[in-house]
């Protein structure tokens, strides 16, 4: 009996084990997998033609990767304002958004509004407004 739960406790040591190792082997997608993902995404949601989804992941793929370069910069100079950051996130999403307003239909944009993304363009132009107020009140 002794041994049987021995052997038992080992299998599932054993089992933990190689599940907790094949789990971290397994790669994180890179930016550009990323951006693919979210462009097949869209594709699905907004019932895009396959010209919009090359457009859709190209314009991904240079929005990501400059915003990505542009903190990277940031953070090699060692700039520590928060929100310095979330200004350039925010410069970049709204430049995705523009490019998108050109490639999507008007029924596109509409659905990709209804879907979340007017929700995240009004917090972009709130913290917007909010700088300009803190701005205008260091001036004075």
């Amino acid at each position: 009996m002794k041994g049987k739960f021995v052997v038992t406790a080992l299998a599932v040591v054993l089992f933990s084990t190689l599940a907790a190792s094949a789990q971290s082997s397994e790669k994180t997608p890179d930016l550009d997998e990323r951006c693919e993902m979210q462009a097949d995404r869209l594709e699905i949601d907004l019932k895009l033609e396959p010209w919009q989804t090359f457009k859709v992941d190209s314009t991904l793929k240079v929005v990501y990767h400059g915003m990505t370069d542009e903190i990277n910069d940031m953070q090699a100079a060692k700039i520590g304002n928060p929100s310095l950051y979330q200004q350039v996130q925010d410069k970049w999403l709204d430049m995705l958004d523009e490019s998108y307003k050109k490639i999507f239909t008007q029924e596109q944009w509409d659905e990709y509004l209804r879907r979340g993304a007017a929700r995240l363009q009004k917090a972009r132009e709130k913290r917007r407004e909010k700088l300009e107020q803190s701005a205008t009140k260091k001036k004075k």
